[in-house]
């Protein structure tokens, strides 16, 4: 039985690694409040939107954009009206790690 445990503990290992190595691919990941993350858009008009729809027991609505060298995401219970200057990209999903 101490090799189960080691083997699980083993993959708990390699889970953190990739959480790890995924938010180092991403750079920098910033939560922001859905009225935050529409005043980037406003300031970003050559901007890039993914968004996607979510949630396990009620629906949730998730965009993320990149500014400045940074990401951005945000989550909402309502879409979220995204400005027809900005490129908008529907996606399956949206993973952020960890």
């Amino acid at each position: 039985m101490a090799y189960a445990g080691g083997a699980a503990a083993g993959a708990a290992g390699a889970a953190a690694a990739a959480i790890a190595n995924a938010i180092k691919a991403s750079g920098s990941l910033v939560k922001v409040r859905p009225d935050d993350f529409l005043k980037i858009l406003h300031r970003n008009k050559d901007g890039i939107v993914v968004s996607a729809t979510g949630g396990f027991f009620s629906k949730n609505y998730q965009y993320l954009t990149s500014y400045k060298g940074l990401f951005f995401f945000t989550k909402n219970d309502k879409p979220i009206n995204i400005p027809g200057t900005v490129e908008h990209v529907t996606s399956e999903k949206i993973w952020i790690p960890g």
